[in-house]
């Protein structure tokens, strides 16, 4: 198995601390908000690592954190704490809005078939661990005491920019935050933050009441639950020159070692060509998706075709196609179900070898999709294929075991029919309405009703 590391840029065999067992970090939510389809991409990477690396025979140790205090405005160490400002917006206190958000995210990610990781981890109950990570650096002379915080001293630490690529000295003032005089350095960011009286969340330290910079959470998490070093750290790619770096500072100012053996980060969505971000006010979540009446896992589906470290574009076009083809996979797969027909076991086993070497060469799902199709259109339909991609689905996540017939007598529908269906389904996608038009009317004929759902296709039988 090889995995893509961000830090070195390299793809190389894959070999955990632990032979069974694979310890990793995934960057969670800030539960200020809903989290947008961008947003889900990155945990449809971080299931899809999970799932491959099960598939592989691996034990999982994954945290995965909830940013529930701490992140700012800017994304670094200006402006208001995110859940104190939607707070204020929506009349409510920050802990009901983390609570409601947080609820929701879980939902999202339960729509789109994406694994709750191991271990969930909430900020605010991990206060203790960020001050005493914080206690250290500073002991360890990497941090210096403002009017305002704790601030991580980034000219003491030489290796600063190993991840981003970015030399110290083009992080220029003004270039990521405003200019705080107080400061040493530019960019320079706080590990924790001086609370004025009136601030909605804050806790006693030995600097005063205060609360933690956004970057010290997920440090001092990771280490509580997976020690000192583990094997991988997930996230955004726009994690990787702020939060990620900032992460890397601070953990080795304060082990004087790495503490991440492999960095992996899932590129953007894109909208329209575009950035995605709820500033640009362009972004859509699951409950868009539904109320437009697709599938959400079409989205899961439509993430799958594109690797995890490519762009990927979304229109409602592009949605619109992925809802179509996915309803063929699933007929296509129903139509193995529901065959008794044999294939040899080396068109099995060649199929299979093939999944298996894209699913392994750095989670290349959208080869693993090639083979998925290739079984699909397979010229012998069979419940052995089924099987397969049943297996197969461990990764992909498509709920292809759950396919049915929906008729009235619930009898197993004829392949023969299955593809007249699929075919009318190809003609829908090609604008070819004279042609699916004939192909319903056919299917009319010989007693099959088709109807056109926001759940995809069904079949009635008269």
């Amino acid at each position: 198995m090889k995995l893509y590391n961000t830090l070195t840029r390299s793809k190389d065999e894959f070999a955990p601390l632990k032979n069974s067992e694979v310890s990793i970090y995934s960057c969670g939510p800030t539960v200020y908000n809903y989290a947008h389809i961008g947003n889900l991409r990155s945990y449809v990477f971080m299931d899809l690592l999970r799932r491959v690396l099960k598939y592989n025979g691996y034990k999982l140790k994954h945290v995965m954190n909830i940013t529930d205090v701490g992140h700012l405005v800017s994304d670094a160490d200006e402006g208001e704490d995110k859940l104190v400002k939607a707070a204020k917006e929506e009349k409510k206190s920050p802990w009901e809005i983390a609570e409601y958000y947080t609820q929701v995210f879980f939902d999202d990610i339960n729509t789109l078939n994406i694994e709750t990781p191991e271990i969930i981890a909430k900020a605010t109950e991990h206060i203790e661990e960020m001050i005493e990570f914080v206690k250290g650096i500073q002991e360890n002379g990497f941090a210096y005491e403002t009017s305002d915080g704790i601030y991580f001293d980034i000219e003491k630490f030489s290796g600063y920019g190993k991840l981003s690529k970015i030399a110290l000295e083009d992080l220029m003032p003004g270039a990521r935050v405003e200019v705080n005089e107080e400061k040493r350095h530019p960019a320079d960011f706080a590990l924790w933050k001086k609370a004025p009286k009136e601030h909605i969340m804050q806790w006693p330290s030995p600097w005063g009441m205060g609360y933690p910079g956004w970057h010290i959470e997920c440090s001092a998490m990771g280490r509580k639950y997976l020690g000192d070093i583990f094997d991988i750290h997930t996230g955004g790619v726009d994690h990787i020159p702020v939060h990620h770096e900032n992460e890397i500072a601070q953990t080795e100012a304060l082990l004087s070692k790495p503490s991440v053996q492999r960095w992996m980060h899932g590129e953007f969505l894109l909208v329209d060509n575009g950035k995605m971000s709820k500033s640009l006010r362009n972004t859509y979540t699951v409950s868009d998706l539904k109320a437009k009446g697709y599938n959400p896992l079409a989205f899961r589906y439509m993430c799958l075709n594109a690797h995890y470290r490519s762009k990927l574009n979304f229109t409602w076009e592009s949605i619109s196609s992925a809802q179509t083809a996915y309803d063929r996979l699933l007929l296509g797969a129903l139509a193995h179900k529901n065959s008794n027909q044999k294939v040899d076991n080396k068109i099995v086993q060649r199929f299979q070898e093939e999944f298996d070497a894209a699913v392994n060469d750095d989670l290349n799902i959208p080869m693993s999709m090639g083979v998925v199709w290739n079984i699909i259109r397979y010229p012998i339909k069979s419940r052995m294929l089924f099987e397969l991609l049943v297996s197969m689905d461990t990764i992909l996540g498509l709920n292809i075991k759950d396919v049915k017939c929906e008729s009235d007598d619930k009898e197993d529908v004829p392949p023969e029919i299955l593809a007249l269906v699929e075919e009318r389904q190809k003609a829908r996608k090609e604008k070819n309405w004279k042609g699916a038009d004939e192909i319903r009317d056919k299917l009319k004929n010989m007693g099959i009703t088709i109807l056109d759902t926001p759940e995809g296709v069904k079949i009635k039988r008269e």
